[in-house]
């Protein structure tokens, strides 16, 4: 699969948020705050598992259409499993 620019902007976004949490640590933050931007973190990788798994499914989907690929309904299993194992 190739990755397009807003998927690894999208990491990119994550890995600032995640250097801001080591930096709030190192000044010693409150705890509270530390942890909003934690589930930040979070909700940003999940969203990004999300648009991963979505695009990779139509990618699958469509590759085997255009190919007669007999192991369609296996594609589509893999992808809800990957699906399912992110959460």
């Amino acid at each position: 699969m190739e990755y397009d620019d807003r998927i690894k902007n999208r990491v990119k976004r994550i890995e600032g948020q995640v250097r801001g949490v080591l930096r709030m640590m190192e000044e010693n933050k409150d705890c509270k705050d530390l942890i909003t931007q934690l589930s930040a973190v979070r909700s940003a990788v999940d969203r990004s598992i999300g648009v991963i798994v979505s695009s990779n499914l139509m990618d699958c989907m469509l590759n085997a259409k255009s190919n007669g690929d007999p192991s369609e309904d296996e594609q589509l299993k893999e992808a809800v499993n990957l699906l399912v194992k992110s959460k």
